[in-house]
Protein backbone atom coordinates (compact mmCIF):
# COMPACT_ATOMS: atom_id res chain seq x y z
CA UNK A 1 0.00 0.00 0.00
CA UNK A 2 1.90 3.35 -0.59
CA UNK A 3 1.98 5.77 1.82
CA UNK A 4 1.68 9.44 1.90
CA UNK A 5 4.93 11.89 3.13
CA UNK A 6 4.05 14.72 5.88
CA UNK A 7 7.17 16.50 6.23
CA UNK A 8 6.95 19.04 9.18
CA UNK A 9 3.69 16.62 10.50
CA UNK A 10 4.76 17.30 13.77
CA UNK A 11 3.97 20.91 13.23
CA UNK A 12 0.42 22.70 14.07
CA UNK A 13 -1.24 22.39 10.60
CA UNK A 14 0.81 19.05 9.73
CA UNK A 15 -0.37 16.99 13.08
CA UNK A 16 -3.95 18.27 11.96
CA UNK A 17 -3.53 17.02 8.26
CA UNK A 18 -2.53 13.91 9.63
CA UNK A 19 -5.28 13.39 11.46
CA UNK A 20 -8.01 13.65 8.83
CA UNK A 21 -5.36 11.15 6.53
CA UNK A 22 -5.40 8.30 9.08
CA UNK A 23 -9.40 8.99 9.36
CA UNK A 24 -9.49 8.67 5.48
CA UNK A 25 -7.51 5.07 6.16
CA UNK A 26 -3.98 6.46 4.26
CA UNK A 27 -0.95 5.48 5.46
CA UNK A 28 1.18 8.42 6.72
CA UNK A 29 4.86 8.78 7.27
CA UNK A 30 6.14 11.54 9.08
CA UNK A 31 9.27 13.91 9.25
CA UNK A 32 10.13 16.41 11.51
CA UNK A 33 12.67 17.27 13.50
CA UNK A 34 10.68 18.78 15.87
CA UNK A 35 12.38 22.27 15.87
CA UNK A 36 8.81 24.00 16.25
CA UNK A 37 6.64 20.39 16.15
CA UNK A 38 5.59 18.11 19.01
CA UNK A 39 6.30 14.46 18.39
CA UNK A 40 3.22 13.68 20.70
CA UNK A 41 1.02 15.86 18.38
CA UNK A 42 1.45 13.13 15.81
CA UNK A 43 -1.19 10.65 16.61
CA UNK A 44 -0.16 7.85 14.20
CA UNK A 45 2.17 6.80 11.12
CA UNK A 46 5.81 5.88 10.79
CA UNK A 47 8.09 8.97 12.72
CA UNK A 48 11.57 9.87 11.27
CA UNK A 49 13.43 12.75 13.30
CA UNK A 50 15.16 15.05 10.91
CA UNK A 51 15.58 17.58 8.30
CA UNK A 52 15.12 17.39 5.03
CA UNK A 53 18.14 18.70 4.23
CA UNK A 54 19.84 15.70 5.19
CA UNK A 55 20.31 13.79 1.98
CA UNK A 56 21.21 10.63 3.31
CA UNK A 57 17.62 10.45 5.50
CA UNK A 58 15.69 11.39 2.58
CA UNK A 59 16.80 8.37 0.40
CA UNK A 60 16.49 5.98 3.59
CA UNK A 61 12.60 7.04 3.79
CA UNK A 62 12.07 6.64 -0.01
CA UNK A 63 13.56 3.33 -0.18
CA UNK A 64 11.84 1.93 2.83
CA UNK A 65 8.64 3.39 2.33
CA UNK A 66 6.28 3.11 -0.93
CA UNK A 67 5.49 7.10 -1.04
CA UNK A 68 3.03 8.09 -3.25
CA UNK A 69 3.12 11.72 -2.89
CA UNK A 70 4.60 14.18 -0.42
CA UNK A 71 2.84 16.92 2.10
CA UNK A 72 5.39 19.99 2.62
CA UNK A 73 4.26 21.36 5.62
CA UNK A 74 7.79 21.92 6.88
CA UNK A 75 9.25 25.82 7.03
CA UNK A 76 9.92 28.91 9.02
CA UNK A 77 6.68 30.94 9.06
CA UNK A 78 7.80 34.58 11.62
CA UNK A 79 7.67 37.55 9.32
CA UNK A 80 9.33 39.57 11.35
CA UNK A 81 12.01 36.84 12.32
CA UNK A 82 12.35 36.87 8.46
CA UNK A 83 13.19 40.48 8.13
CA UNK A 84 15.95 40.69 10.80
CA UNK A 85 17.39 37.23 9.59
CA UNK A 86 16.82 36.59 5.79
CA UNK A 87 19.28 34.07 5.98
CA UNK A 88 16.98 31.54 7.95
CA UNK A 89 14.63 31.62 5.58
CA UNK A 90 16.13 31.88 2.48
CA UNK A 91 18.12 28.23 3.71
CA UNK A 92 14.98 26.43 5.41
CA UNK A 93 12.31 27.49 2.92
CA UNK A 94 14.13 27.24 -0.17
CA UNK A 95 17.58 25.00 -0.35
CA UNK A 96 15.92 22.55 1.67
CA UNK A 97 13.27 22.32 -0.59
CA UNK A 98 15.34 21.49 -3.48
CA UNK A 99 17.25 19.16 -1.60
CA UNK A 100 13.40 17.60 -1.28
CA UNK A 101 12.60 18.12 -4.52
CA UNK A 102 15.86 16.32 -6.01
CA UNK A 103 15.13 13.51 -3.69
CA UNK A 104 11.84 13.19 -4.79
CA UNK A 105 12.87 13.16 -8.43
CA UNK A 106 15.27 10.77 -8.17
CA UNK A 107 13.18 8.11 -6.65
CA UNK A 108 10.13 9.12 -9.38
CA UNK A 109 7.76 10.65 -6.58
CA UNK A 110 6.05 13.01 -8.81
CA UNK A 111 3.44 14.71 -6.40
CA UNK A 112 3.40 17.55 -4.17
CA UNK A 113 1.11 19.68 -1.99
CA UNK A 114 2.98 22.52 -0.96
CA UNK A 115 1.83 24.92 1.77
CA UNK A 116 2.17 28.76 1.05
CA UNK A 117 1.13 32.00 1.88
CA UNK A 118 -1.57 34.51 1.47
CA UNK A 119 1.37 36.77 2.66
CA UNK A 120 2.66 36.52 -0.95
CA UNK A 121 -0.31 38.63 -2.50
CA UNK A 122 -0.30 42.82 -2.95
CA UNK A 123 -2.15 44.04 -0.31
CA UNK A 124 -5.60 44.96 -0.64
CA UNK A 125 -8.18 47.22 0.67
CA UNK A 126 -11.36 45.58 1.41
CA UNK A 127 -11.74 43.32 -1.57
CA UNK A 128 -11.39 39.43 -1.82
CA UNK A 129 -8.09 38.33 -2.54
CA UNK A 130 -8.13 35.87 -5.38
CA UNK A 131 -5.71 33.42 -7.19
CA UNK A 132 -5.50 35.97 -9.86
CA UNK A 133 -4.64 38.97 -7.52
CA UNK A 134 -1.08 40.19 -7.86
CA UNK A 135 1.90 38.83 -6.07
CA UNK A 136 3.65 41.41 -4.35
CA UNK A 137 5.87 39.61 -1.44
CA UNK A 138 6.61 42.31 1.63
CA UNK A 139 9.05 40.39 3.27
CA UNK A 140 11.41 37.37 3.00
CA UNK A 141 9.66 35.08 4.23
CA UNK A 142 6.65 35.60 1.43
CA UNK A 143 9.70 35.93 -0.92
CA UNK A 144 10.57 32.61 0.19
CA UNK A 145 7.22 30.86 -0.35
CA UNK A 146 7.17 32.60 -3.84
CA UNK A 147 10.41 31.32 -4.72
CA UNK A 148 9.28 27.68 -4.14
CA UNK A 149 5.91 28.13 -6.18
CA UNK A 150 8.29 29.13 -9.13
CA UNK A 151 10.69 26.17 -8.59
CA UNK A 152 7.71 23.81 -8.57
CA UNK A 153 6.60 25.13 -11.83
CA UNK A 154 10.36 24.54 -13.93
CA UNK A 155 10.49 21.18 -11.47
CA UNK A 156 7.11 20.42 -13.72
CA UNK A 157 8.25 21.10 -17.10
CA UNK A 158 11.58 19.24 -16.73
CA UNK A 159 10.52 16.27 -14.78
CA UNK A 160 6.65 15.88 -14.46
CA UNK A 161 6.64 17.04 -10.69
CA UNK A 162 3.03 17.80 -10.52
CA UNK A 163 2.22 19.63 -7.53
CA UNK A 164 -1.01 21.76 -5.71
CA UNK A 165 -0.46 24.98 -4.13
CA UNK A 166 -2.16 25.83 -1.21
CA UNK A 167 -1.70 29.74 -0.09
CA UNK A 168 -3.38 29.36 3.37
CA UNK A 169 -4.87 32.69 5.12
CA UNK A 170 -4.69 32.68 8.69
CA UNK A 171 -4.73 28.79 10.38
CA UNK A 172 -6.97 28.91 13.55
CA UNK A 173 -8.42 26.31 15.96
CA UNK A 174 -8.05 22.89 17.38
CA UNK A 175 -9.17 19.33 16.96
CA UNK A 176 -12.75 19.29 17.77
CA UNK A 177 -12.23 16.57 19.82
CA UNK A 178 -9.28 17.95 21.59
CA UNK A 179 -6.88 15.60 21.01
CA UNK A 180 -4.35 18.44 19.43
CA UNK A 181 -3.92 21.70 19.00
CA UNK A 182 -1.52 24.51 18.52
CA UNK A 183 1.78 24.54 21.15
CA UNK A 184 4.14 26.64 21.84
CA UNK A 185 5.58 28.85 20.54
CA UNK A 186 1.98 29.79 18.68
CA UNK A 187 2.80 33.01 17.40
CA UNK A 188 -0.29 33.49 15.56
CA UNK A 189 -3.13 35.91 16.26
CA UNK A 190 -5.83 33.41 18.40
CA UNK A 191 -3.87 31.61 20.59
CA UNK A 192 -1.61 34.87 21.63
CA UNK A 193 -5.74 36.21 22.51
CA UNK A 194 -6.59 33.17 24.42
CA UNK A 195 -3.13 33.35 26.35
CA UNK A 196 -4.59 36.57 27.60
CA UNK A 197 -7.63 35.04 28.14
CA UNK A 198 -6.53 32.31 30.21
CA UNK A 199 -4.26 34.44 32.23
CA UNK A 200 -0.91 32.98 30.84
CA UNK A 201 -0.25 36.42 29.82
CA UNK A 202 -0.76 39.85 31.59
CA UNK A 203 -1.60 42.04 28.56
CA UNK A 204 -2.51 41.49 24.26
CA UNK A 205 -0.71 43.48 22.27
CA UNK A 206 -2.30 44.95 19.19
CA UNK A 207 0.12 46.08 16.55
CA UNK A 208 -1.28 49.34 15.30
CA UNK A 209 -4.48 50.62 15.45
CA UNK A 210 -4.57 53.53 12.47
CA UNK A 211 -4.69 50.86 9.60
CA UNK A 212 -7.70 52.20 7.10
CA UNK A 213 -10.20 49.36 8.31
CA UNK A 214 -13.34 49.78 10.33
CA UNK A 215 -11.77 50.17 13.31
CA UNK A 216 -8.21 50.61 12.51
CA UNK A 217 -6.90 47.04 13.08
CA UNK A 218 -5.77 45.09 10.69
CA UNK A 219 -8.53 42.49 9.11
CA UNK A 220 -7.39 38.85 8.67
CA UNK A 221 -9.77 35.78 7.08
CA UNK A 222 -9.34 32.75 10.02
CA UNK A 223 -9.33 29.09 8.47
CA UNK A 224 -10.35 26.73 10.75
CA UNK A 225 -7.31 24.11 10.62
CA UNK A 226 -9.46 20.75 10.58
CA UNK A 227 -10.63 22.25 7.53
CA UNK A 228 -7.09 23.05 6.22
CA UNK A 229 -6.47 19.51 6.53
CA UNK A 230 -9.67 18.12 4.66
CA UNK A 231 -7.99 20.34 1.93
CA UNK A 232 -5.01 18.65 1.64
CA UNK A 233 -6.80 14.86 1.28
CA UNK A 234 -8.72 16.36 -1.50
CA UNK A 235 -6.23 17.50 -3.34
CA UNK A 236 -4.48 14.16 -3.41
CA UNK A 237 -7.70 12.35 -4.79
CA UNK A 238 -7.41 15.37 -7.43
CA UNK A 239 -3.77 14.77 -7.77
CA UNK A 240 -3.90 10.82 -8.12
CA UNK A 241 -7.06 11.55 -10.75
CA UNK A 242 -6.20 14.56 -12.86
CA UNK A 243 -2.77 14.70 -12.31
CA UNK A 244 -2.26 18.00 -13.08
CA UNK A 245 -1.02 21.07 -11.21
CA UNK A 246 -2.85 23.80 -9.30
CA UNK A 247 -2.91 26.63 -7.15
CA UNK A 248 -5.57 27.35 -4.36
CA UNK A 249 -6.64 30.27 -1.89
CA UNK A 250 -7.48 28.31 1.41
CA UNK A 251 -9.84 30.79 3.31
CA UNK A 252 -13.17 31.64 4.32
CA UNK A 253 -14.00 34.57 2.55
CA UNK A 254 -14.42 36.32 6.25
CA UNK A 255 -12.69 39.14 7.33
CA UNK A 256 -12.21 40.17 11.41
CA UNK A 257 -10.13 42.94 12.85
CA UNK A 258 -7.77 42.19 15.91
CA UNK A 259 -10.43 43.96 17.93
CA UNK A 260 -13.25 41.94 16.42
CA UNK A 261 -11.08 38.60 17.62
CA UNK A 262 -10.15 40.16 20.59
CA UNK A 263 -14.61 40.87 21.61
CA UNK A 264 -15.05 37.80 20.26
CA UNK A 265 -13.10 35.80 22.29
CA UNK A 266 -14.16 37.85 25.85
CA UNK A 267 -17.87 37.11 24.70
CA UNK A 268 -16.92 33.14 24.38
CA UNK A 269 -14.53 32.94 27.09
CA UNK A 270 -16.59 35.15 29.43
CA UNK A 271 -13.35 36.30 30.56
CA UNK A 272 -11.70 39.78 30.41
CA UNK A 273 -8.19 41.23 29.64
CA UNK A 274 -6.03 43.97 29.15
CA UNK A 275 -5.30 44.47 25.70
CA UNK A 276 -2.41 47.77 24.74
CA UNK A 277 -1.74 49.46 21.25
CA UNK A 278 2.15 49.08 20.55
CA UNK A 279 3.72 50.65 17.16
CA UNK A 280 2.93 49.04 13.73
CA UNK A 281 4.85 46.07 12.88
CA UNK A 282 6.84 46.03 9.24
CA UNK A 283 5.24 43.83 7.06
CA UNK A 284 1.57 43.41 8.25
CA UNK A 285 -0.97 44.43 5.89
CA UNK A 286 -4.39 46.15 6.75
CA UNK A 287 -6.55 43.83 5.20
CA UNK A 288 -6.21 40.29 3.81
CA UNK A 289 -9.32 37.98 3.16
CA UNK A 290 -9.50 35.27 0.39
CA UNK A 291 -11.78 34.55 -2.38
CA UNK A 292 -11.49 30.37 -2.51
CA UNK A 293 -14.29 29.70 -4.93
CA UNK A 294 -11.88 27.97 -7.09
CA UNK A 295 -11.05 25.23 -3.97
CA UNK A 296 -14.34 24.71 -3.37
CA UNK A 297 -15.37 24.47 -7.28
CA UNK A 298 -12.63 21.98 -8.11
CA UNK A 299 -11.88 20.40 -4.92
CA UNK A 300 -15.53 19.84 -3.32
CA UNK A 301 -13.94 21.93 -1.03
CA UNK A 302 -17.02 22.66 1.77
CA UNK A 303 -15.16 23.74 5.26
CA UNK A 304 -17.20 22.78 8.10
CA UNK A 305 -15.79 24.95 10.86
CA UNK A 306 -16.46 28.53 9.36
CA UNK A 307 -17.40 30.55 12.11
CA UNK A 308 -15.19 32.57 14.22
CA UNK A 309 -16.97 31.38 17.44
CA UNK A 310 -16.20 27.51 16.20
CA UNK A 311 -12.70 28.72 15.88
CA UNK A 312 -12.51 30.23 18.85
CA UNK A 313 -14.91 27.54 20.91
CA UNK A 314 -12.50 24.45 19.57
CA UNK A 315 -8.94 26.50 20.41
CA UNK A 316 -10.56 27.38 24.12
CA UNK A 317 -11.04 24.14 24.53
CA UNK A 318 -7.54 23.26 23.57
CA UNK A 319 -6.43 26.46 25.93
CA UNK A 320 -7.97 25.17 28.95
CA UNK A 321 -6.94 21.00 28.50
CA UNK A 322 -3.45 21.50 27.90
CA UNK A 323 -0.82 20.72 30.03
CA UNK A 324 0.60 24.10 30.74
CA UNK A 325 -2.55 24.80 33.38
Amino acid sequence: MSEILVVGGAGYIGSHVIIELLEKKHKVVVLDDLSTGSKSAILGGSFYQGCMSDHTLLNQIFTEHNISSVMLLAGDIDVNESISHPSIYYNNNVANTLKLLDVMVKHQVLSLIFSSTAAIYKSHSNTLISIESTDEPQNPYAKSKLMVENILKDYEKAYGLKHIIFRYFNAAGADPLVRIGYHEPATHLIPQVLKAASGRAHTLNIFGDDYNTLDGTCVRDYIHVMDLASAHVLALKYLKEKKKSSLFNLGNGKGYSIKQVSDTVKAVTKTNFNTEIKPRRAGDAAYVVADATKAKEVLKWKPQYNSLEDIINHSWAWEQNKSWH
